[in-house]
């Protein structure tokens, strides 16, 4: 979910740039790694899951500190209302994982399929869907009216997506190796699911190298991967970008795995052109097909998410709630994340587009003050600043909303900001026309292929029918979202996250390949999620149009909820400890959103 640079230098680095002391403490880490990689391939499936729980025993033990933690470093103090988005994005993402990769363990080792019992069906262009969320009942109480499915490639069948999922559990003892996880420094989960994954999906023992701008979070992850440590299944490392460019073209490492910025993903693959010399020889090793790297990688770069807004006969209610909405998808993290919406496209002929602006503006201007904590984040609102000189700028000069029609969008349609910067695009038409419209426009003038977001009422989506089924399917997007920001498709452990397929070394906007995906599918496309237009009450009319029934009054999740701090700890605890009593306060608070 980042696009924040993990730290990698912009030169080439030898070990012999590395003081002797960090260089030998590397060393012996990747060595006792590949002792651990012996061990790991030893241990049956039974075996495994045991160890998850004891990483979810461990993780649960510091989920009060990690969530603290991270809060406080991103300039977040005690009682600030957005605390609660470092709970989900931590901890509750860890839990959920581990729980749902100890499922998977469990079918396995008793000869089943992950698969086994869960609802498959079919989407448009002959690709097979598998129902992926919900799967239990606490999923289906506490993210009520959301869900996730995976679509395959076309051409993949039921039977074979039953037959294949497991990925490298299906053979547990062969070893895939050595991974290097450069970790991303913005969302606090990604290191620690992305070294999940290494193993589960791979079978790949891994060195974490961790993003100095989640340093304090090291005693911690420590601590919470205990059990991976003491075997020697992982080791941790922290250090800059000499210590991280070292790590990729270290003989020790067989993968690379990186969450960041596609300016980092080219320097590892093809080299530095940080100077002219440097940028020459990376062009022609480009140019030639002679990439600096050689062995696999794998990555999530972000992009510019767009967020679809198909025009339709809205209340003033929805207007509010849709504009907080689009308002939490670029605010978020303060706009650190890689997922973040940037660019709504806005059909110029809604009727209802002046009154859907003039809300957007509001809720964009009272969404709680936080700081803009991100290395490097001002020269990017700087860049935008003298791009679009009539941009409105609320909160202190801390977040710009620009408005503009496609001829003046490039920059902000080729650039991830990776700050509170959102943009509104206007589209001619309606219906069908637009909504096509835009689909294209997405697809074509949009760097990035990880996630796009529509926003449609269940009237309108219904009178579109198959045509709304058909521009979702013709998203070229990793995750495309109805109703629902794509941040949930990363939160869900079950969905896939990562670029749409298609990504090469020399042309990877996005990335290549996926991460989290606990069910192991193989021949992943994307992930669709799906939730309700209308929070509840009013989400009792849209499930009357069999278009979701939420519970929650505002998503936890919103910047704008009250209640978010208090009853993001509540869920992350329910999922920790299960414990009901507690769980039914929290959805008392839930209400008071």
């Amino acid at each position: 979910m980042s696009s924040g640079a993990p730290s990698v230098s912009t030169k080439t680095t030898t070990g012999h740039d590395l003081d002797p002391e960090t260089r030998a403490e590397v060393d012996a880490a990747i060595a006792q790694v590949r002792t651990g990689a012996r061990s790991w391939s030893a241990l049956t499936l039974t075996q495994r899951r045991t160890l998850l729980q004891r990483v979810r025993v461990a993780t649960a033990a510091v989920a009060q500190e990690w969530a603290d933690t991270a809060s406080t470093s991103k300039g977040l103090p005690p009682g600030h209302p957005l605390r609660g988005e470092e709970w989900l994005s931590g901890p509750y993402a860890a839990i959920v994982a581990l729980d749902a990769y100890a499922d998977t363990l469990r079918a396995l080792a008793i000869g089943r399929s992950p698969l086994d019992g869960i609802r498959t069906g079919t989407a448009p262009g002959g690709r097979t869907v598998v129902h992926t969320s919900p799967l239990s009942a606490t999923d289906g109480l506490l993210l009520s009216g959301y869900a996730t499915e995976v679509w395959l490639q076309p051409g993949v069948d039921a039977a074979t997506a039953h037959r294949e999922a497991g990925l490298g559990q299906r053979e547990p003892a062969a070893s895939g190796g050595v991974g290097l996880v450069l970790g991303a420094g913005n969302i606090t989960s990604i290191p620690y699911l992305d070294v999940l994954y290494e193993l589960l999906a791979f079978n790949r023992v891994a060195i974490l190298k961790v993003n100095p701008t989640q340093d304090a979070l090291v005693p911690i992850f420590e601590r919470a991967l205990a059990p991976l440590i003491e075997p020697g299944f992982l080791r941790i490392v922290r250090g800059g970008g000499e210590v991280g460019s070292f790590l990729t073209q270290h003989p020790g490492i067989d993968h690379v795995h990186i969450t960041g910025s596609e300016s980092t993903f080219r320097a590892i693959v093809w080299g530095p052109s940080h100077t002219p010399g440097a940028a020459g020889a990376a062009t022609r090793r480009r140019r030639e097909g002679r990439p600096l790297l050689k062995k696999p990688i794998t990555a999530e770069l972000g992009g510019v998410s767009p967020i679809i807004v198909v025009p339709g006969r809205w209340s003033a209610a929805d207007l509010r709630f849709q504009a907080e909405h689009i308002v939490t998808m670029r605010l978020h993290n303060s706009g650190h994340n890689c997922i973040a919406g940037q660019v709504v496209l806005l059909a110029a002929d809604w009727p209802q587009r002046d009154a859907f602006l003039a809300e957007l503006r509001a809720a964009y201007d009272r969404a709680p003050s936080r700081p803009v904590w991100y290395p490097h984040s001002q020269a990017k609102l700087d860049a935008a600043r003298a791009s679009y000189p009539d941009a409105a700028w609320c909160a202190g000069g801390t977040r710009a909303l620009v408005e503009t029609g496609p001829d003046g969008a490039d920059d902000l349609e080729t650039t991830e900001y990776f700050s509170p910067v959102l943009g509104v695009v206007s589209l001619r038409g309606t219906g069908q026309e637009f909504l096509d419209a835009a689909v294209a426009h997405a697809n074509d003038r949009l760097v990035g292929t990880l996630g796009a977001n529509v926003l449609i009422d269940p009237v309108t989506q219904q009178a579109l029918g198959d045509g709304f089924d058909d521009a979702v399917a013709e998203l070229r997007y990793g995750t495309v979202a109805v109703n629902a920001w794509t941040a949930f498709g990363f939160l869900t452990p079950t969905a896939t996250w990562g670029a749409f397929p298609g990504g090469t070394l020399d042309d990877a906007p996005s990335g290549m390949g996926i991460v989290h995906n606990a069910l192991l599918l193989d021949h992943v496309e994307r992930t669709v999620v799906r939730g309700p237009f209308r929070p509840f009450p009013r989400s009792v009319s849209s499930a009357a149009h069999g278009y979701g029934l939420s519970v929650l009054p505002k998503p936890p999740w919103f910047v704008t909820s009250r209640t978010g701090a208090a009853v993001c700890e509540g869920f992350t605890r329910f999922r920790i400890d299960g414990n009901a009593a507690k769980m039914a306060v929290t959805l008392v608070k839930a209400f008071g959103a």
